[in-house]
């Protein structure tokens, strides 16, 4: 399986309440709605959003690493609403040992209500049925409780913590790090 085969028409995937498709610059205002908010960027390396045009210029480096074939997060949209409420993707990718980390980000309207949990698990599966991974992992901010738990919840198992692993908004981050193995994923309960 190689890196084109999958990202270039990266397919739209259906949860209860989410299309998970492809993000294009009709995006761009749901996007910056939810990613201008500081305590949504709290955790993260980057952010908080400070213009709609900074917003535009992150979808169309998006848009044009997926057409070289390089990993891509879907749009998460929410069915009741046709907004745009977070992203989750795959953010590495190593097909000759067979494993990927995976990243997400969700609006915090929508934190607390289970959205990014079906939106990992989605991607789980996607993963290890569609890419024939052997590994997912993920990491966080230490500090980030709500993101740790999605990783628990998706059935994600914590490796251990990674002191002073990186270096942004001027201070080092320890962070968690989970893993789930495909062994893991064909055992789970249905």
């Amino acid at each position: 399986m190689i890196i084109e085969d999958i990202f270039c028409d990266l397919p739209q995937l259906e949860t209860d309440r989410l299309v998970m498709r492809m993000l294009n610059l009709d995006d761009a205002a749901d996007i910056f709605d939810y990613t201008s908010d500081p305590e949504f960027a709290r955790y993260l390396s980057w952010g908080p959003a400070t213009s709609v045009d900074e917003t535009i210029g992150f979808l169309s480096d998006t848009m044009f690493r997926r057409q070289l074939g390089d990993v891509a997060a879907w749009g998460l949209v929410a069915k009741d609403s046709n907004r745009v409420i977070g992203t989750c993707g795959f953010t590495n990718w190593d097909p000759e040992n067979k494993k990927a980390e995976i990243g997400y980000a969700l609006s915090r309207e929508f934190w607390g209500r289970g959205y990014i949990t079906e939106a990992v698990t989605e991607a789980i599966g996607y993963g290890f049925e569609t890419m024939e991974l052997n590994r997912i992992e993920a990491m966080c901010d230490a500090q980030n409780l709500g993101s740790y738990r999605v990783m628990e919840k998706a059935g994600m198992s914590f490796e251990g913590l990674l002191r002073d692993y990186e270096y942004w908004k001027n201070e080092y981050h320890d962070m968690k790090l989970y893993s789930i193995l495909r062994r893991d994923y064909s055992q789970r309960p249905d």
